[in-house]
């Protein structure tokens, strides 16, 4: 983590929240928390719980225990300032639906503030997620990487303080990954933003925050968090994150608390 960053307030608390499905725990008291306009990458394998804590940071599962706090206060209170960028959205390919529709359902209460402003923001998201010149075509004739960047200004339109991307390069050609991360690269600093991979190698160099979702070991099949440092690297393939990637460096972890006081508070 940056020292910019940590100087910013916090935007998102996990406290010791454990969670299991019936009888199988799968998170173990983990804590993190991001700042306000941070880039975070939380890590991890399939089947290691990456899905469990998205479940929890959108509201849609509760905690076994702990607590989970947004912008401050209640999670509940916080979700409307979240942009979701799925891996996969559904959607009847025969129907006729524009990009510019697409993406103005970011605008649908209750995530986003109403307001005369709409239509701008409509515009103004699909220039960022650089789309604005596939407005007009129906959503169903744009390839995968295009569609992605139509989810990420979808997202946008809501006008979100964080952006939770979930394997956002997935099955995507390298000018569409290169075109994603120089939209997430313009976003930095103004919006936080999280990505959540299974590439537990490499990540965008970009990344100020790597959170890994790690075995706590002692027999127990329930996961915890813990962030590691990075480096530049020098063995990632070059179309990787837009061409630029780091390493994670498994073996040398960062404390969490390291730069923060109180809940909320920055350095």
């Amino acid at each position: 983590m940056n020292e910019q960053s940590a100087a910013k307030p916090v935007v998102l608390r996990f406290d010791s929240v454990s969670f299991s499905y019936r009888d199988v725990p799968v998170i173990h008291e983990a804590s993190f928390h991001l700042h306000e306009g941070e880039f975070a990458a939380l890590v991890g394998p399939n089947g290691s719980g990456k899905t469990t804590i998205l479940k929890l940071l959108l509201g849609l599962e509760r905690p076994s225990s702990g607590s989970i706090a947004l912008f401050g206060g209640p999670l509940a209170e916080g979700r409307s300032l979240v942009g979701y960028v799925p891996q996969h959205a559904s959607f009847d390919p025969s129907f006729p639906i524009s990009v510019r529709e697409v993406v103005r359902m970011g605008r649908l209460a209750p995530l986003a503030r109403r307001s005369r402003g709409e239509d701008a923001a409509v515009e103004r998201a699909l220039e960022i997620a650089d789309v604005a010149d596939l407005a007009a075509r129906p959503y169903g004739a744009l390839s995968g990487g295009q569609r992605r960047r139509v989810m990420v200004a979808r997202a946008l339109a809501g006008e979100p303080r964080l952006l939770v991307l979930d394997e956002p390069t997935a099955n995507m050609d390298a000018e569409s990954e290169r075109r994603l991360f120089a939209t997430l690269g313009a976003l930095k600093g103004s919006t936080t933003i999280l990505i959540v991979t299974h590439d537990t190698g490499f990540v965008s160099s970009l990344t100020d925050s790597v959170l890994c979702v790690g075995d706590r070991g002692e027999g127990s099949a329930a996961r915890g968090i813990v962030r590691h440092r990075v480096e530049p690297s020098t063995d990632a393939p070059a179309d990787l994150y837009g061409g630029h990637a780091l390493k994670v460096l498994h073996g040398e972890n960062v404390a969490d608390a390291a730069c923060c006081g109180k809940a909320g508070e920055g350095a």
